[in-house]
């Protein structure tokens, strides 16, 4: 049985186009949409199994359910899936998605064209380094950039994760309410064009 995409209440909610691909970073940042046969599934599985992840992702899953989980993400509109990677190495896990199309719009004000971002530093070492600080200014360029109908770009970090909260205000986002979602206490973040 396939499992229930927590977006699947929410796709008829609002129409919004599927979200952009923010593939033209500049270096030495590189964003590649994630292949779900072998070493992107296999990297991906194992980020989600560790704590750092695992506590605020709730995605600790077995690698089965991961393959169908970012199957399910490539063959609708709602999320894309990326592996980004600095200098020629992947380290972070990016979901890009429609925020009018997802459990959030349920607690703010959702455009049809604002975009929603979940971030996971995928190994342990490379967290405090600044990687999503200096990441998100230029991922957001390229999302603005690839969708010129986009004003707002949010995040929605669980209010506990002060590290991720931290690392996303450095990144040029500010907290613009708390929220309550189904499994967490959030900080709505955004970052207006």
């Amino acid at each position: 049985m396939k499992p229930v995409s927590h977006l699947d209440s929410y796709r008829n909610r609002v129409e919004a186009p599927a979200p952009p691909a923010p593939l033209l970073l500049p270096k030495p940042w590189d964003a590649k949409l994630v292949d779900p046969d072998g070493f992107h599934l296999d990297l991906i599985h194992g980020w989600m199994q560790k704590p750092h992840v695992a506590a605020f992702w709730r995605q600790a899953w077995p690698r089965d359910r991961w393959e169908q989980e970012l199957r399910g993400h490539l063959a609708g509109n709602d999320i894309r899936p990326f592996l980004v990677a600095r200098d020629g190495h992947p380290v972070i896990y990016l979901e890009v998605y429609r925020a009018a199309r997802d459990r959030v719009a349920q607690c703010y004000q959702a455009r049809p064209h604002d975009i929603g971002l979940h971030v996971a530093i995928g190994e342990l070492a490379m967290t405090d380094r600044g990687l999503v600080r200096a990441l998100l200014p230029v991922l957001t360029k390229a999302l603005f950039d690839a969708d010129p109908h986009c004003t707002r770009v949010i995040l929605e970090p669980d209010v506990r994760n002060t590290r991720a909260i931290k690392s996303f205000q450095a990144g040029g986002f500010v907290i613009a309410d708390e929220i309550l979602l189904p499994d967490k206490v959030a900080a709505l973040m955004v970052c207006k064009r």
